[in-house]
């Protein structure tokens, strides 16, 4: 019973409620765009706006949002663990400043490689349970392999503990420089839109929404060729095995598709990353002024 509001009265606490609300807003409001990415890197060809008429046509506005249920169920705890591990990280390698003050811009870079890395291990099989979701018709799959749960217990019986974690050397080397850009860029940028706003918390919406949008995009930009590579070797089940390994994935695609395959479906991730970064961002900081002001929430009107 006395279990939230002790929760809630820690740093800590806050820090994960808040990551939690800002997962679910970013899963939320980027979605189909997320699905569009994931169809365009697995093609070779198509325009994301006809890859969207098609799969409207053929398989309903609803395809959209499939496999949604997945990262929806685990990204509140996930986005949560990342927040809070990142708080903790970011000061942790640059002890030197004051508690009182915001981390230096090297924790946070340092900060956000360790937690990068770290969320990996959680993020790689709902990552990869998201993939196969979004890459499939209904007509083209068995009643086993039908929504997320149902997939999961599908891959682990045929795959093993290796087959749900499909992909993770490359997704570990995707999240942890993206993460560390992800982070010093956010910092980096409301400040610079808002001085002194690390310290004071007291920047606009609009600070938070252009700041973390900017974040998102540039931390896609940097990790986009493996995030293609890592859509490619989660795709493949047992039966229509292509790639062996990050490298030969790599030679591959390239060599079939030229060196453009690895930025296909560049335009609908940053026009995704822009949104759904700044909705992240905005959330967390809402919510995480709201926990430590005991309901009430301070913001400038402008930038």
């Amino acid at each position: 019973m006395d279990f939230w509001p002790e929760f809630l009265a820690s740093s800590s606490g806050r820090e994960f409620v808040a990551g939690g609300l800002g997962g679910t807003a970013g899963i939320i409001s980027g979605y189909p765009l997320d699905t569009l990415r994931i169809r365009l890197q697995n093609t070779k060809n198509g325009s994301a706006f006809s890859i969207l008429r098609q799969m409207v046509a053929r398989e309903g506005p609803a395809s959209l949002y499939r496999g949604m249920g997945t990262p929806l169920a685990s990204v509140s705890f996930q986005n949560a663990m990342v927040f809070q591990t990142y708080a903790i990280l970011s000061r942790a390698f640059d002890s030197s400043v004051s508690v009182k003050d915001p981390p230096s811009y090297k924790g946070v870079a340092l900060g956000g490689v360790g937690t990068g890395a770290l969320q990996s291990l959680l993020l790689s099989p709902v990552e990869l349970i998201k993939v196969r979701l979004q890459l499939q018709y209904t007509g083209h799959m068995t009643e086993s392999e039908k929504g997320p749960i149902r997939l999961a217990k599908s891959i682990w019986r045929k795959e093993g503990l290796r087959g749900l974690y499909r992909g993770f050397g490359v997704t570990v080397m995707r999240d942890a420089p993206a993460h560390g850009l992800y982070f010093w860029s956010y910092e980096y940028i409301r400040e610079q839109l808002h001085p002194g706003c690390r310290k004071s918390g007291e920047e606009s919406l609009n600070t938070m929404l252009i700041a973390g949008g900017f974040a998102g995009v540039a931390s896609w930009i940097s990790c986009y060729p493996f995030d293609v590579v890592k859509t490619r070797l989660q795709a493949q089940t047992p039966s229509s095995i292509e790639y062996n390994g990050i490298v030969d994935c790599f030679k591959k695609s390239v060599t079939k598709e030229g060196f453009g395959v690895l930025w296909r479906g560049l335009g609908t991730t940053v026009a995704r990353a822009f949104l759904v970064n700044g909705a992240i961002f905005s959330a967390y900081e809402i919510s995480l002024r709201f926990l430590f002001n005991n309901g009430s929430i301070q913001m400038k009107e402008t930038i």
